[in-house]
């Protein structure tokens, strides 16, 4: 049986019932002598949590639950995410039923989807400029309109600092996406879906001028380096799940590898996650085919 002594609420206030089901979970939580506290946001999520926690509550939608994964993933807290937007592929529980779910979990019925998490580091003339962490997918695009990017890709083997090309990229940007972004950016631009709870990483170029490059899916535990052509002469903008954003120049070295903790996720397994597939794909004709 888990344990809850102390829990945050991640509320998204642009949903029109947010602050509703905010307050419907502090009087449920006070009955059961657990303390909350708030992070409530409008706009681009950005605030720096502090604080000892137990779990975290995620009211909004995908989007909120990718921020509160950047933020309670390094402490190891749970996210339990209730879906106030359209059917999303994370957020999957549904605010007339979280009382219910979240009993069968404190009582051990429900497990924790694990979700390996992108750490990424910037470096720029050997020193460490930005890092950041993200769930879904980084993405290096240019930072205006309609400019093709000049980048090189390789992937470091399983001996330390030893590394493979993959190629070089003229393209309108790359997205390097975990299995749980598989569904977002990256199969818009044509990358495929993998299981969420794969340890793999997609690299996937975004329009590119040769046609012949293609996604290519690596092992998780190979991490990629991306490099900014020093004949790069548009501006280019390194992304972190959709929120995060950090200008690069050229000859800069983007490190991407598998975090050393997991985004662990309540109620959000794998039947969930088909189930929004089928929903949102109208495969077999629908959720209940």
């Amino acid at each position: 049986m888990a344990t809850v002594k102390r829990a945050l609420l991640f509320i998204n206030l642009h949903k029109d019932n947010a602050q509703q089901v905010a307050d419907e979970i502090r009087e449920e939580l006070s009955r059961n002598h657990i303390e909350t506290r708030d992070c409530a946001f409008t706009g681009k999520p950005d605030k720096d949590v502090q604080g000892k926690y137990d779990l975290a509550f995620s009211l909004g939608g995908d989007g909120t639950v990718l921020y509160a994964a950047r933020s309670m993933a390094p402490l190891g807290v749970p996210i339990f995410p209730i879906n106030l937007g359209t059917l999303g592929f994370i957020a999957a529980v549904h605010p007339d039923e979280w009382v219910q779910v979240f009993n069968w979990w404190m009582e051990g019925k429900i497990g924790i989807s694990r979700r390996f998490m992108l750490e990424v580091t910037v470096e720029r003339e050997g020193r460490t400029v930005a890092r950041g962490s993200c769930l879904n997918d980084t993405v290096i695009s240019a930072s205006g309109i309609a400019k093709i990017i000049r980048l090189k890709v390789e992937s470091e083997t399983l001996v330390p600092h030893e590394y493979m090309r993959l190629g070089k990229y003229r393209s309108d940007g790359l997205i390097v996406a975990t299995p749980t972004g598989s569904t977002a950016y990256s199969v818009s631009a044509g990358g495929p879906i993998l299981d969420p709870e794969m340890e793999a990483l997609i690299i996937n170029p975004v329009c590119p001028f040769t046609l012949s490059n293609r996604p290519i899916v690596v092992p998780a535990r190979e991490a990629v380096i991306v490099e900014v052509e020093a004949e790069q002469r548009s501006g280019v903008l390194l992304t972190l799940d959709g929120q995060v954003t950090e200008p690069l120049e050229p000859g800069d070295r983007v490190y991407i590898k598998q975090a050393p903790y997991e985004a662990q996720l309540i109620a959000s397994d794998r039947c969930g996650f088909y189930k929004a597939l089928r929903t949102k794909l109208s495969w077999s004709g629908g959720p209940d085919a």
